[in-house]
């Protein structure tokens, strides 16, 4: 466990990696005040709402919006969720100095989001899930470090 650095809410050692962590970039000349707000945007194809979630308040308010299942699903989104979020990630630590400094400062240690939360994007809180917010941090700090 020594070569992980755990991380899930914003206000912890490494908040920083948190999708809620209010670090804002632009995308297609678009202000995106968290990764958070511009994945659950992404998971739609209606204009106004991306729009609606882009300009909310806060990043939990953006989650629950993107979780909201009145509003349908963009048919290609399981093939498609990856890439979105690794774009988001890559834009918001491209964009932020201080941000990009503490990813690049773990070198090569593992990146695991923590939490029983969730098996896809983080751990499940065991080991078990696929953590793959940490692997697409670890594989945006690769592409980071041959830029500096």
């Amino acid at each position: 466990m020594s070569n992980n650095i755990l991380f899930y809410k914003v206000n912890e050692p490494y908040g920083v990696f948190s999708n809620f962590y209010k670090c804002g970039f632009f995308i297609d000349d678009k202000y995106w005040p968290t990764v958070e707000h511009f994945f659950q945007a992404q998971k739609f194809d209606d204009e106004a709402l991306r729009e609606k979630i882009r300009k909310l308040a806060s990043p939990m308010d953006a989650a629950i919006s993107g979780r909201d299942r009145d509003n349908p699903l963009r048919d290609d989104w399981d093939c498609v969720r990856d890439n979105i979020m690794r774009l988001a990630v890559m834009e918001k630590f491209k964009q932020n100095d201080e941000a990009r400094d503490i990813l690049l400062a773990t070198n090569d240690l593992t990146l695991v989001e923590h939490t029983k939360n969730d098996n896809y994007w983080a751990d499940g809180g065991d080991g078990s899930g696929k953590n793959m917010l940490g692997k697409i941090l670890m594989e945006v700090r690769d592409m980071l470090r041959e830029t500096v």
